[in-house]
């Protein structure tokens, strides 16, 4: 089994609003990391079936070897101990401060003071248990005070974001602030004025404040340029590559305020973060048919915390993308990709991507003249060559469900002459397997269309498909699509995996 490297993990938890909130947030000893689900939506009535998650905290614990250390108070046990093993996970209690329960005056929430907490709690759990960097694992707002702290509290103090953080997981945050769909910005207007409940930190100038460092902040506000879901690049930056954002896409189970946030954030969005300000540019992402909290949520559910698990402890980085592909252009024709990834063994899907859950993959035409080969991603996983496989079998395998759809209009309307619903133009599932130690590094896939059987029988043979990366460590293969394929994606289209040390 591989020596892989334990990082101390941080939690750190979303928004309350106002003191009752806060209050009943402070009840928790573990600010919600704990929380398990028994409900799990199936089947296309969407009814619920009992499916029994244990929660992340527990599940790491099970099966990564970690512990939570409490005698009484975390931050004790860390004043009291002088050796702390580093496959240990600790909860930020910036919220306690705030809380009316203690008695005393509660101090006013600062998101900035919270960041600025989060590094005091790193520093001291890096001198405790020698490790050089935490991960941290972040819901909601958590994740704008984890980038606070890389954006704007480390570089305040002209240190090195990488010699503190190893990786950034986000559940649900929004990096985009918090948008709405009625009101026609109104809604955020007043809420920024205002402030209400402290709700303001979801718009662009509060946004601005906390994220940017002194040196580079304007007292006139954000630039126009400005977006706050951009991680700043180059040297003295968190790598985004290190971060992953966990998008969520089921509104309709998030019944905060008695539906009234999803029905105000609309369809597009997890039910309090839409899906495009659910994750950074240039970070990795998956995205899951959950809410933003709740019985149905994404920290307590499977997909959230298989996706965590193989970010943090994986050995591989696999990407797909769909290359050279040449669509048929004009009479008002566009086209849309679905993609679904399942692993084997598991019981959920790890990522999809679809049309109904308002996050399709947009194709764009590519010209015949264009030598660019147009690489459109279409899913990124990460594997771990460490975790159980069938008897026998020696590979990682994965599952990419491929559809390609076209819409047409006429005078700007969708024209459904010659619709038919929820049928695709395309549509296959290409079965990868990735090689292991006991296998040899390599890639073996085949498309399900030709797999003669169940794809529970089928085994890869032969040599992997030729590596077209001359540099080593990186394994590229380029897989043709099905003939069927080739009348609507072109001649010469092709999926192209690339696989990669992860660590």
């Amino acid at each position: 089994m591989t020596d892989v490297v334990r990082f101390p993990i941080v939690y750190v938890r979303g928004f309350a609003g106002d003191t009752s909130g806060i209050n009943s947030a402070v009840v928790d000893p573990f600010y919600g990391f704990n929380e398990g689900s028994t409900h799990v939506r199936v089947g296309p009535d969407d009814r619920p079936s009992f499916y029994q998650f244990e929660s992340p905290l527990l599940r790491l614990h099970t099966d990564e070897d970690y512990q939570i250390l409490v005698e009484g108070d975390q931050e004790a046990y860390l004043d009291s101990h002088d050796a702390i093993a580093p496959n240990s996970i600790w909860v930020h209690r910036f919220y306690d401060a705030s809380a009316s329960t203690w008695g005393g005056k509660p101090e006013e929430f600062r998101l900035e003071d919270a960041a600025a907490d989060l590094l005091r709690l790193v520093e001291k759990i890096r001198a405790k248990t020698g490790a050089p960097r935490v991960i941290l694992v972040a819901h909601s707002m958590g994740g704008l005070i984890c980038r606070s702290l890389l954006q704007k509290i480390l570089p305040d103090l002209n240190r090195e974001p990488t010699d503190y953080v190893d990786k950034l997981f986000t559940y649900g945050t929004p990096h985009g602030g918090i948008t709405f769909d009625i009101g026609f910005g109104l809604l955020e207007k007043i809420r920024d004025v205002t402030g209400v409940d402290g709700a303001d930190i979801f718009g662009p100038r509060r946004m601005y404040e906390y994220l940017t460092p002194e040196s580079d902040l304007d007292p006139q506000g954000p630039p126009g340029s400005w977006s706050p879901r951009d991680m700043p690049e180059g040297p003295g930056s968190f790598p985004r590559h290190r971060v992953f954002c966990l998008v969520g896409t089921d509104p309709k189970d998030y019944d905060v305020a008695l539906g009234l946030s999803s029905a105000a954030v609309g369809a597009r969005s997890d039910g309090l973060v839409q899906i495009e300000n659910a994750y950074v540019p240039g970070a990795h992402r998956a995205y899951v048919h959950r809410s933003h909290s709740g019985r149905y949520g994404l920290v307590n559910s499977e997909e959230g915390y298989q996706n965590l698990r193989r970010f943090l402890f994986g050995d591989r980085k696999v990407e797909a993308a769909l290359v050279d592909h040449r669509l048929a252009t004009g009479d008002g024709v566009t086209w849309q990709a679905e993609t679904r990834l399942s692993v084997r063994g598991l019981p959920i899907v790890m990522h999809e991507q679809l049309a109904s859950h308002w996050c399709p993959i947009q194709l764009s035409a590519q010209h015949a003249d264009d030598s660019s080969d147009g690489a459109v991603p279409l899913a990124t996983t990460f594997l771990c060559g460490d975790l159980s496989r069938p008897p026998g079998v020696g590979t990682m395998r994965y599952a990419l469900h491929v559809r390609v759809l076209s819409l047409r209009e006429h005078h700007g309307f969708l024209s459904f002459g010659d619709h038919l619903e929820q049928t695709a133009d395309f549509d296959d599932i290409l079965v990868v397997d990735i090689g292991t130690a006991d296998t040899g590094p390599g890639i073996w896939a085949t498309w399900n269309s030709v797999i003669p059987g169940a794809i529970s029988h089928h085994e890869p043979d032969g040599t992997p498909l030729d590596d077209e990366d001359p540099d080593g460590g990186v394994w590229v293969a380029d897989i043709p699509v099905p003939a069927t394929a080739v009348p609507i994606l072109g001649e010469g289209s092709r999926i192209r995996l690339t696989v990669t040390p992860w660590a």
